[in-house]
């Protein structure tokens, strides 16, 4: 909440100001439904503060565009033509592969999650985007196909001021350990559960 007061002052040598805005690495992880979605949200947030933005989607077919891809092309053209909000890219890492690993082969999988995560770190070393959305990114993480000790040292290490997003179930014990603010989604109930299948505006 814009008004809400942390519970203790840390003894850190910061001041208020730059302990508020020091740039945060964020983990939404779990087996609930919302992980993108919350992900999304914030981008929203960040780019009616103008905030330059990139989504890295990791595990969606190419394929496939979700309506978020869609809402967010038409936003980053409004910032083009009007100069309202922030820039907006959207990229997909590799083509036709989820986490049920079809199709493809596994190799191909990996070395585009390589391929993926290796520009993530030219940009962040370029300082190039204020907000990343690393959409799915726990998967080839935990498919050994990206390092996550590599992760986290960059992560941790990234110059100036850039918020990072990682999404996806089962996010590595050490990346949960790095991540300045973790929400874990728990399911409760699913329409799933009753035999429903995913419908339009609500899955995608």
């Amino acid at each position: 909440m814009p008004q809400g007061q942390p519970s203790f002052i840390p003894d850190d040598g910061l001041t208020t100001r730059q302990r508020r805005y020091r740039p945060l690495l964020i983990v939404h992880t779990g087996d609930g439904k919302g992980k993108s979605t919350a992900a999304f949200g914030l981008a929203l947030r960040g780019w009616n503060q103008g905030w330059r933005i990139a989504v890295f989607q990791f595990v969606k077919s190419a394929k496939w565009r979700v309506g978020e891809q869609t809402a967010f092309d038409t936003l980053a053209a409004v910032h083009r033509a009007q100069g309202v909000g922030g820039p907006i890219e959207w990229h997909k890492m590799g083509s036709g592969w989820s986490w049920s690993r079809k199709p493809g082969t596994e190799a191909d999988h990996a070395a585009a999650a390589a391929e993926g995560w290796a520009e993530i770190k030219r940009r962040l070393a370029e300082q190039r985007h204020d907000l990343y959305i690393l959409d799915e990114f726990t998967y080839p993480i935990t498919w050994g196909w990206v390092d996550v000790n590599d992760v986290v040292s960059t992560l941790r290490e990234r110059p100036g001021r850039q918020h990072v997003v990682i999404t996806g179930r089962r996010a590595h014990p050490a990346l949960l350990d790095a991540a300045d603010l973790v929400t874990e989604m728990v399911k409760v109930r699913h329409p799933m559960d009753s035999g429903q299948k995913g419908q339009r505006g609500i899955e995608w």
